[in-house]
This record gives C-alpha cells, structure tokens and sequence, in this order.
C-alpha cells in the first residue's frame, strides 16, 4: 500500500520536503513518521486525507493523499 504524503506552507520549509510516496503506513500519524524519519509532529498540525480533515489516528487506505497543514492563523 502506498500514499501520497504532501506538506505546506511551514512545514514543508521545516520538514525540507514538499511531497513524498510512502509505503505501508496504516494511518496518518504512521505516514508522517514514515515521510519525516521519524520526527514529532507538532500538535497543532492539521491533517487530511483526500481533502477532508482528520486526526492523526485515522486509517488511511492504498492511493489515499494525506496532507499535512501548520494550524491557520488570521488577525
């Protein structure tokens, strides 16, 4: 099983990547692991898959894209 993995704004400049193929991650915390080396995701980092937001903890399934986002801010 793999997924597209793609980060923005923030994060992809501190992560140094903007998108990445990973292979068997069963959720999306183990997809961030997995395109990170193994670095903490920061907790308030949005996630999604397939365009709609989720938790970490949620499954992720073959061909999925999960999308990391830095929390939205606005003043």
């Amino acid at each position: 099983m793999s997924v597209q993995v793609k980060f923005f704004a923030s994060l992809r400049e501190s992560i140094g990547k903007t998108e990445v193929i990973v292979d068997n991650a069963n959720s999306v915390a183990q997809a961030w692991s997995i395109a990170t080396n193994g670095a903490d995701m920061p907790s308030n980092t949005l996630c999604a898959i397939n365009m709609e937001y989720v938790d970490s903890q949620h499954s992720v399934n073959d061909h999925d894209e999960v999308a990391f986002f830095p929390p939205v801010t606005g003043g």
